[in-house]
């Protein structure tokens, strides 16, 4: 720090030093009061709640019934009770909920679903691909295009449906890869 002299003070600070502020004197104005605008901290702005692009918008689903849809294609419902910057989130009194789609080729189309009880869920942000509040007036009526089943008639018809559908990947990677296309998988796949 520069010792400076009284000398000094009156003709402004020296070069590279911020100048202060005015002091006004007897204090910080008439009467004590100061002057407006100085003294204070700006006043941070109140944002709408659409502003919020991140985890904070997340604030208004707590303690609220969600379903959440996961990347690995599992569906959840349960009840928000924690998150955090990332998204992370907690769900309480969680069930899976395996849903079964309809056959196309039937008359009359209809899937069928089942839930399987998973407790506290610890949910990581990154694998969240959609979240939305559950309305609890409708919580209790089927999905539409679906009826309520048996657990173990779901999984069984839920793994039948998934391996049908490897075959058809299979094959339709194959044929991608004889017309000079390459899928994502067609690397690791030997063609025959």
């Amino acid at each position: 720090m520069e010792h400076l002299s009284i000398h000094d003070q009156q003709h402004g600070p020296p070069p590279g030093m911020m100048p202060q502020p005015p002091q006004h004197p007897g204090g910080p104005g008439p009467q004590g009061m100061m002057p407006p605008g100085l003294g204070r901290p700006p006043q941070p702005q109140q944002l709408p709640v659409q502003m919020f692009t991140t985890a904070a918008q997340l604030l208004d689903l707590t303690d609220k019934k969600l379903m959440i849809s996961l990347r690995d294609g599992r569906k959840l419902i349960g009840i928000l009770r924690s998150w955090d910057q990332f998204a992370n989130l907690v769900l309480q009194s969680t069930k899976e909920r395996i849903f079964v789609p309809p056959v196309l080729s039937e008359k009359e189309p209809t899937g069928v679903f089942a839930d399987v009880d998973r407790g506290t869920f610890l949910v990581r942000g990154e694998n969240v691909l959609l979240l939305g509040e559950i309305d609890l007036d409708k919580d209790d009526d089927a999905p539409p295009g679906y009826q309520l089943a048996d657990l173990k008639t779901v999984e069984k018809l839920a793994r039948e449906r998934k391996k049908e559908e490897k075959v058809k990947e299979k094959k339709k990677t194959k044929l991608l890869g004889k017309e000079g296309f390459e899928g994502e998988n067609l690397g690791e796949m030997p063609l025959i």
